[in-house]
């Protein structure tokens, strides 16, 4: 079985159920013929270019989890800096993955919320990845400011409110549902204010 039956991106277990002996696999990443995006997760040499290699690998090391926070504040153009590890979120009872590369930082969200302002963003041709939406980013980044820093969440809520599609009434009730709409109406009636 040859690497052209694989998609584009694969792991270890899906080449093994395609026939793939690790040996071959092994010697095909130390050729250049596929590419270790992290542990056990490849791409092969000959696809299109992943735009998002990093968010790419971690979602196939965690499928159920959502890239959150700095890194899709990053991706959505709420903040000027890079987030020196993907930030993930998994749902509070489930295991939290330990990737090493690329590095990786996880929290844990409330499993009943999990979901709100759930979004995709195609990391590769065809292949996507699942995301926070801009007004969720900003809600969490500022339910986190203690954590990540009220520079970052103030930040974000300025970037978010420059763009057309804001909607401050939308993230109020996201931040209602996340428990944080006190912060955030104190946030958007001074940002709003200026």
């Amino acid at each position: 079985m040859g690497r052209e039956s694989l998609p584009a991106t694969f792991t270890t277990a899906m080449a093994r159920a395609r026939g793939v002996h690790p040996r071959d696999l092994y010697a095909w990443r130390d050729d250049g013929r596929v590419v270790e995006l992290s542990r056990g997760v490849f791409r092969r040499a000959d696809a299109p270019p992943a735009g998002y290699p990093d968010l790419l690998a971690v979602a196939y090391r965690s499928p159920v989890a959502i890239v959150c926070c700095r890194s899709a504040a990053a991706f959505h153009d709420l903040s000027d800096e890079i987030s020196p590890a993907v930030q993930i979120a998994v749902p509070t009872r489930h295991r939290p993955p330990r990737i090493a590369y690329p590095p990786t930082a996880v929290f844990r969200f409330e499993a009943s919320t999990f979901e709100l302002g759930l979004s995709a963003v195609e990391a590769a041709p065809g292949e996507w990845v699942r995301i926070y939406d801009p007004a969720r980013t900003v809600v969490d980044l500022m339910r986190l400011r203690g954590r990540l820093g009220d520079d970052v969440a103030y930040g974000a809520l300025q970037h978010y409110l420059r763009r057309r599609d804001a909607r401050p009434a939308g993230l109020l009730k996201l931040a209602s549902a996340l428990d944080v709409r006190g912060p955030m109406q104190r946030a958007l009636d001074v940002a709003l204010a200026q």
